[in-house]
């Protein structure tokens, strides 16, 4: 029997990603816009706070990695989208409160 990975630990790696430039996790910061899991393979599409983030190589790979680990999925498909743009308004009430919002 095939082992499927959980929503909750795909979750729980994203929460342990940065961006470099802000002290808030992307799952709280709102860059998250999808998750799909098919089996072991996770399909994350997000976006970022700037197209021009200079982080952007370091990023993906800090989460692909992660979520890999922490979810024990085989392969991990990040999709990066700037259609819908962020803004605040995609942050938890946790993240306003942890910027000061």
């Amino acid at each position: 029997m095939e082992i499927k990975v959980r929503q909750n630990d795909v979750i729980s790696a994203l929460k342990d990603c940065y961006d470099p430039e802000i002290p808030v996790n992307i799952y709280d910061l709102g860059l998250i816009y999808k998750i799909e899991i098919n089996v072991r393979k996770v399909e994350i599409t997000m976006t970022l706070t700037s197209p021009f983030c200079p982080a952007t190589d370091f990023m993906v790979e800090d989460i692909k990695n992660k979520v890999k680990i922490m979810s024990g999925a085989e392969d991990v498909e990040l999709n990066v989208v700037f259609d819908p743009p962020w803004d605040q308004s995609k942050m938890s009430e946790e993240a306003k409160a942890q910027l000061g919002l």
